[in-house]
Formats: C-alpha cells, sequence, structure tokens
C-alpha cells in the first residue's frame, strides 16, 4: 500500500510537465535518454522548456543530438527550426535545460506545436506535442494545483469568451511549480502566469527572478492567496516595471474560471499573439515615418521594349539576315544575356547593396534592489535592397519575431501572405538567425523584447537639487515627476555632468509623452502609458542609445529610445 500511495504521489508531482521522449537504450544498466517539457503546450511564438536527462550507465561515452521543428497554424504557414548536441561521459548523468525556438503567430488560428527528433549513439525517437487556441487569446501558464481541479470549466469559459467554433478551445498550460525554468525567455511566449501564494513560495529562488524579469517586460502575475497578503510578504516587488502584479483572493464559491478568464482577458495589455499579428498591418507608426519606396515603372518598361525590338527585328534583319538564320542560335542568347546583365545592373543601381532603417525602443532601467537590468522591446522596419546572405547573429538572447505588415510589392510577410522560415539557433548565450528574416528588395518588420545588463542611472548628486546622468549617451530630454507630484524638465544631458530640472506643468509634459507614445505600435504605447505617470521615476528621450543589432547588412538610420525608471539617491 505505501509503495502505491508514493507511486501516485510521484505520479501526481510530474503530471504537470510533458514526457516528450524517454528512450531506454539499454535496460540491463538503465542507460537512457529523457526530454522532458516544463510546460505541457508550447505557445505561440517565444521558447519553449526542456529538460534533457541522459543517464549514461555504460562504459564509453556516448552522444546525443536533438532536433526541433515548431510550426503555427493548421497550414504550417510558419516554421522555426534548433538543434541541440549533448556529450554524456561514461558513467555520469548529465541534465540540461535549453530554451527551444518557437514559430512567431501565424494564421488565423493558433495551433502551435513542436516536434522533437532524438538521434545519436543512445538510439531514435520522436515526438510532438500541440496546443490550440484562437488568434486573440491570451497565452496563459497555470499551476498544477489550479489547472487540476479548473481545467475543464476553464476551457469551457474561454471558448465561450471567444466563441471558438473548433470544438475545443484551451485555456492554458500547465506546470509544476518546483520545476520551473530560470531563464526569462521560457516565459516570452506567454501574456499570463497564474498560480497560489503555495504554488509561489514553492518556486525555486532562479525561477523567481525570470518571472519577475518577464513581469517587468510586460507579463502579468497572478498570486491567488488563501489568506490576505501583501507583495512584500510574498516576496514581490512593489512596481513591476511595464507588467502587473495581482493577489486575488482565492474564492471557493465556485466561480474561480470566470474570475480567471476575466483577469486575463481584461488586461490593458493586448496579447502578445494578437500584436504581432494586428498591430503592424495598418497605420504603423514607423513604416509610416519611414516612407514608401516607389518603384519605376517607367525604366523596366523601356528596357524591355528595347529589348524586344533588338531581340526581334533588329536581330532578325541585322545580326541574322536572310541566308545566315543560323546566326539566331548565338545573337538570341547573348542579347538575353545582356538584357539580364543591364536589367541586375539597374535594380544595383536603384536599390544598392544590403538596406537601411530605423528603430524605435522603449526600456526600462531598473538601478535598484541590485538588478542593475535594463527590461527592453524594440520595434524595427527595414527595406533592403540586394542582400548577399541571410545569416546574422543576435549578440544577446531575445524574444525576436517577425510581424506581418502591410501588403505592397515590397512585403513578404504581409497579412495575406503570414508565412515562412525564422529559424533561430541558440549558442553560447546568443541567437543564430537564418531563413526569411530579412530578404532582397522587400520590406520587413520585427520586434525584440530583452532583458540585458546595464550600469546606467538617473541619481541625485550631494548637491541639493543636482542629479548625475551614467549612461553612455547624451539624453536630449528628460521628465521628472517627483514625489510632489510635480513635473519638471531638463534638456541636453551629457554623460557624467551635474544637471537640474526645472518645473513644467502637467499637461505640457503629458502631452510631451502621448506625442512619443504614438510612435510605437498600440502594445507598445499601452507599456509606455502604464509607466508614465510614476512619482520618483523619469521619461527620457535619446537618439543615441545603441539598439539590439540584428543584420549588419542594414543601416539603421535613426534609431530612437524612451527610457524610463527610477531616481536614485537623496540630496
Amino acid at each position: 500500500m505505501l509503495r502505491f500511495l508514493l507511486f501516485l504521489t510521484f505520479a501526481f508531482r510530474v503530471c504537470a510537465q510533458e514526457t516528450m521522449i524517454r528512450e531506454v537504450y539499454d535496460p540491463g544498466t538503465d542507460t537512457h535518454v529523457e526530454v522532458l517539457a516544463l510546460f505541457t503546450r508550447p505557445s505561440c511564438g517565444g521558447f519553449f522548456p526542456v529538460r534533457v536527462k541522459i543517464a549514461n550507465n555504460l562504459k564509453v561515452d556516448r552522444s546525443v543530438y536533438l532536433n526541433f521543428e515548431s510550426s503555427n497554424s493548421y497550414m504550417e504557414r510558419t516554421t522555426t527550426t534548433s538543434s541541440f548536441n549533448f556529450t554524456a561521459p561514461a558513467g555520469k548523468t548529465v541534465t540540461r535545460d535549453i530554451m527551444v525556438p518557437l514559430s512567431p503567430p501565424g494564421g488565423t488560428y493558433g495551433n502551435p506545436s513542436i516536434t522533437v527528433l532524438l538521434g545519436g549513439s543512445l538510439g531514435n525517437a520522436s515526438n510532438s506535442i500541440a496546443s490550440s487556441m484562437g488568434s486573440n487569446q491570451p497565452m496563459v501558464l497555470l499551476s498544477e494545483s489550479l489547472f487540476t481541479p479548473h481545467a475543464s470549466s476553464l476551457d469551457a469559459e474561454i471558448a465561450g469568451k471567444f466563441h471558438s467554433s473548433r470544438g475545443s478551445s484551451e485555456f492554458s498550460a500547465k506546470f509544476d511549480p518546483k520545476q520551473l525554468p530560470d531563464d526569462w525567455l521560457a516565459f516570452s511566449g506567454y501574456d499570463s502566469v497564474i498560480m497560489t501564494d503555495t504554488d509561489w513560495s514553492n518556486v525555486p529562488p532562479g525561477s523567481r527572478n525570470a518571472i519577475l524579469s518577464w513581469v517587468r517586460l510586460g507579463g502579468q502575475l497572478l498570486v491567488y492567496t488563501q489568506n490576505p497578503a501583501t507583495p512584500a510578504s510574498l516576496g514581490l516587488p512593489a512596481e513591476s516595471g511595464f507588467g502587473s502584479i495581482a493577489l486575488p483572493a482565492l474564492s471557493k464559491s465556485g466561480k474561480i474560471a470566470r474570475q480567471m478568464v476575466d483577469a486575463v482577458t481584461r488586461n490593458p495589455v493586448k496579447p502578445r499573439q494578437t500584436s504581432i499579428q494586428s498591430d503592424f498591418v495598418r497605420s504603423w507608426p514607423l513604416q509610416e515615418h519611414f516612407g514608401e519606396q516607389k518603384f519605376r515603372y517607367s525604366l523596366f518598361v523601356a528596357v524591355l521594349v528595347l529589348f524586344g525590338i533588338v531581340v526581334g527585328p533588329v536581330n532578325l534583319f541585322v545580326f541574322a539576315k536572310s541566308g545566315q538564320r543560323h546566326k539566331l542560335f548565338i545573337t538570341t542568347p547573348i542579347i538575353s544575356l545582356v538584357a539580364s546583365l543591364i536589367m541586375i545592373g539597374m535594380i544595383i543601381v536603384q536599390d544598392g547593396f544590403g538596406g537601411s532603417g530605423i528603430r524605435r525602443v522603449l526600456m526600462e532601467v531598473r538601478p535598484d534592489e541590485g538588478l542593475n537590468s535594463a527590461y527592453l522591446h524594440q520595434e524595427q522596419f527595414s527595406r533592403t535592397g540586394v542582400l548577399t546572405g541571410s545569416d546574422f547573429t543576435l549578440a544577446s538572447p531575445a524574444d525576436f519575431s517577425p510581424v506581418a505588415i502591410a501588403n505592397s510589392r515590397w512585403s513578404r510577410y504581409s497579412e495575406s501572405s503570414a508565412k515562412g522560415t525564422f529559424n533561430l539557433q541558440p549558442a553560447d548565450g546568443k541567437l543564430l538567425a537564418s531563413g526569411d528574416w530579412f530578404q532582397s528588395r522587400s520590406e520587413q518588420g520585427q520586434v525584440l523584447s530583452a532583458v540585458i545588463s546595464t550600469r546606467g542611472r538617473i541619481e541625485k548628486t550631494d548637491t541639493p537639487g543636482t542629479y548625475l546622468s551614467t549612461f553612455e549617451f547624451p539624453i536630449e530630454t528628460i521628465y521628472l515627476l517627483d514625489d510632489a507630484d510635480q513635473w519638471q524638465r531638463a534638456d541636453g544631458i551629457q554623460a557624467g555632468k551635474k544637471f537640474s530640472f526645472t518645473p513644467v506643468e502637467k499637461p505640457a509634459a503629458l502631452s510631451w509623452m502621448m506625442g512619443e507614445s504614438v510612435a510605437f505600435s498600440q502594445r507598445n504605447q499601452a507599456l509606455f502609458q502604464s509607466a508614465m505617470n510614476r512619482p520618483g521615476h523619469f521619461v527620457a528621450l535619446t537618439t543615441q542609445a545603441p539598439g539590439i543589432d540584428t543584420s549588419p547588412a542594414i543601416r539603421w538610420k535613426e534609431t530612437r529610445t524612451i527610457i524610463t525608471g527610477p531616481i536614485l539617491g537623496q540630496n
């Protein structure tokens, strides 16, 4: 009986995860490979956390590789591939957590799936898992303790909310709080994480930090409490950056499913996948600011007309006269080749090599609480000429996704054609990108989110009424809402030089910030506006801060960055 109870306890503990592969190579020594998904369902975009355990009880070293392919929507319109290699020394057990890039949102309905293929010297196996949800539905992670008793009612509630007609709609993936990953990228594809206060107490410290980084980027954390609690009593920060933290009471009335669905659907921040699919297809301020590229029809028509004249009458009556028609087999290919070279030359002259673009960055810096981190969102639009390569490297891990833009002659990933291959390969703390991120003679847009280390801050000095910037770049304009709810402004801030603020009227300050806000897409507008009115915090503008670099072929003509964060120190 005791063994049976222990078995049930173990089964309950791991049921919040998904075993993708368990391949036993040698039953006698229990040499095996286990691939465990830490969340039971993949999200639309972002990353999927996978734990790999290789127990090599043999007397020789073994190697294993895992190939992943992620796709989105029923038509598999977007795909992302990645590969990971492992070495298991003889007599050792190796455990690794990996972040598997997921395909960006695409299609009318979200149907993210991920397939894994195991190969190497410990056997071969494959498996796949998928989830199902509507394109406007928030991506939710729910702890096992809340998922098990409420899954059916939550699925029914979310299906009714979004009028699903496909027979089933999943509210969330589930997780085991004790087995959460410690990388914020694991949560980047989700809009909300929900658990109880008991669950939160079981989350390891590294995983807590990862969740809070995700919250500061805009995530919604709901911790249901059985007894009255405060953020401080649960070890949660008083401020949540661009995101939100709420501590609702755990209802015992049987209406918790409706409360949860209402909480995630009424979040003022638009769901990530909805934003990627809809915020950029019409009236994207960044694309409008960059301007439209006109296609020079007349020049190419003239070349085609000239080609028709030369390859036809001129070729027939001049180059290959009567009695010399056999020369057509030589002159016609030569004329065609010359015309092709002329066309290529015209394209290069008109469009050039590489490309150009502009970027908008929304950043919060948190030098307090020992964080010394910046939480940023970047939008970028570019137009390319002739590209000689499509591979590039992101120096820092980031949530990176293409966005569907307005239909045009130049757009390749658009509202009507959201398809392509967008490969990402994590390697040594970087991301190697390949595929259709940037294509020759095209327009494309992408969004990125990242957490980076920084020592930049705005702090008070020992001289009353003066401040200092430690950012490595100048700041054009900065506003401060002081503790007395009075707005102040300063201009022309140089790194390492003291400056002072001048009081300004609230309408002038808010008008300036709203003017900067509307330069972003709708989701980032909401994130910015949520952080505008915080006493003791500043909002600054610079055009000289570096953005997150992607393809080196793109020349970024403008990078406009809005920075917010707390003022440090006391006069």
